[in-house]
């Protein structure tokens, strides 16, 4: 199961780490091409969900690469596990976003990412 979760976890940081940086880094109307949704938000409010991508990205594996043991309640890899929790709830949004904006086409990426970062989160905080 720990190799899993970190294969899983290191493909998840790749995506979000390239994810997080586009979102922080260019223009909303070039985001705008690949990413129809961003539209829908402000310039503030994508900077911070790429924000958000970035530190969730790192950590899903800084945590345990840099062996900082977090074990609160005697649970080994909780910052990981919280890292991607939050990863799971920014998708959670995502897809109620595309269900508003009728965007239904884009949903089973987002099933997918949330899923993967559930699983991460469970087999981080031990429950797996």
């Amino acid at each position: 199961m720990e190799t899993a979760a970190w294969i899983v976890a290191g493909v998840l940081a790749a995506l979000y780490l390239t994810a997080g940086t586009l979102k922080t880094t260019q223009p909303l109307e070039k985001l705008a091409g690949s990413m129809p949704w961003t539209t829908s938000l402000t310039t503030n409010q994508v900077r911070l969900l790429g924000t958000a991508e970035l530190l969730g990205a790192l950590g899903l594996v800084l945590p345990k690469l840099l062996d900082v043991v977090d074990d609160r309640a005697g649970i080994e890899g909780t910052l990981t596990g919280l890292a991607a929790t939050g990863l799971a709830l920014i998708q959670l949004g995502a897809v109620v976003l595309h269900l508003r904006r009728g965007e239904a086409s884009v949903l089973p990426m987002n099933v997918v990412l949330l899923l993967a970062a559930a699983f991460v989160a469970a087999a981080r905080f031990g429950w797996l």
